[in-house]
C-alpha cells in the first residue's frame, strides 16, 4: 500500500511539536488548510527538500493555511536536522518506535507531503521530489494567503525534476 492518495480522507491525529507543544489537526484544519511533511533526518532527498519548502512558508507563511513537518526521528536528532537546514515551520513529532501516524498515512517513502483541505480532504499527495509538486504547493499557499506568486526556485539554482524517496 501506498501513501495516501488525492481525494482520501486525512486521518485525524495530535502530536507534539519539536517545542513540546501539542498540535491537533482537527484544530488546524478550523483556521484552514493543512501542508504536512513528512521526513527522516537521514533521507536525502528530505535534506534536498525541505529548505524549498521552507522557502514557500517564509513567502506565504501561516496566515491562513498551516504547516507542519512530521518527523520520523527523536526531538534531539530531529532539532538538529532544522538547524542544519534552515528549517523555521513547526515540526511534530511522530513516535519513532511506532510511526502510528505515518501509518495512518500509509508512508512508504518520505518525503510525502499532503496537502490537506478544510474538509480533512487529501487535495494533494507528493511522494519524493517533484519539481512540478513544489510549484503546485507554492501556488496553493500564495493563492490561500491571498499573495502573489514568489518563486521558489532562483533563476541560477540547478534543480533536479524528480528524485525518488
Amino acid at each position: 500500500m501506498g501513501a495516501l492518495s488525492a481525494g482520501a480522507s486525512a486521518p485525524d491525529f495530535s502530536l507534539s511539536t519539536t517545542q513540546d507543544e501539542k498540535f491537533s489537526l482537527r484544530e488546524a484544519l478550523a483556521r484552514g488548510p493543512v501542508v504536512a511533511a513528512f521526513f527522516k533526518i537521514s533521507c536525502p532527498v528530505c535534506q534536498y527538500a525541505f529548505p524549498f519548502l521552507e522557502r514557500i512558508y517564509q513567502a506565504h507563511g501561516n496566515r491562513s493555511m498551516t504547516w507542519v513537518g512530521v518527523s520520523q526521528n527523536d526531538q534531539k536528532d530531529t532539532l538538529a536536522f532544522l538547524k542544519q537546514y534552515g528549517v523555521t515551520f513547526p515540526v511534530l513529532l511522530d513516535d519513532p518506535d511506532r510511526f502510528a501516524v505515518s501509518n495512518a498515512y500509509g508512508l512508504t517513502n518520505v518525503p510525502t507531503i499532503f496537502w490537506i483541505a478544510q474538509d480533512q480532504t487529501i487535495e494533494m499527495a507528493s511522494v519524493g521530489w517533484s519539481r512540478q509538486d513544489i510549484v503546485e504547493i507554492s501556488r496553493r499557499a500564495a493563492a490561500a494567503a491571498g499573495d502573489e506568486l514568489v518563486p521558489v526556485f532562483e533563476p541560477d539554482e540547478q534543480v533536479a525534476d524528480f528524485r525518488a524517496g
